[in-house]
């Protein structure tokens, strides 16, 4: 993966090296919503984060030249799942979640494939995915599984 650019933002290929940041901060980004949810777990938060990791599916969000989050596009049958799409609080309502996104869904509609992922129910990440045209595909009391299917350029 190339690195992407804006005045604001970058992209970078992840490395191991950045497991422990990403780990970090998806404690921190996720925790208000287990705490509400009743599923926070200060050890499994962070276990969950290092079994999953692969860097090579996962892009580290580089802003002002800091880490300030990540993000994974892992192949997944006949399309893509993005998850561990965690911003750092600091620069969060500045646009970058949204430029990202986008970014990564244009990278999706080239190939003509569809994208899906989960929030927890109540996320405000929800509101971000369905300004994407993300739609609810099926729900239970803890998630929200949603799917955006490919946009063809008219």
């Amino acid at each position: 993966m190339h690195v992407r650019t804006t005045h604001h933002w970058a992209l970078r290929p992840a490395t191991p090296e950045d497991l422990e940041a990403i780990v970090e901060l998806r404690a921190v980004v996720m925790r208000p919503d287990l705490v509400r949810l009743g599923r926070y777990d200060e050890d499994r938060v962070r276990r969950r984060m290092r079994d999953s990791y692969v860097p090579e599916h996962t892009s580290v969000i580089v802003v002002e030249d800091r880490f300030a989050g990540s993000v994974t596009l892992r192949p997944h049958q006949d399309g893509h799942w993005l998850e561990s799409f965690f911003i750092d609080e600091k620069v969060q309502g500045r646009g970058i979640g949204s430029a990202v996104l986008s970014a990564l869904l244009a990278r999706t509609d080239s190939e003509g494939v569809p994208v899906r992922l989960d929030v927890l129910q109540g996320s405000a990440a929800r509101r971000l995915h369905e300004r994407h045209g993300f739609v609810l595909e099926r729900e239970d009391p803890v998630d929200v599984f949603m799917v955006r299917r490919p946009v063809r350029p008219s």
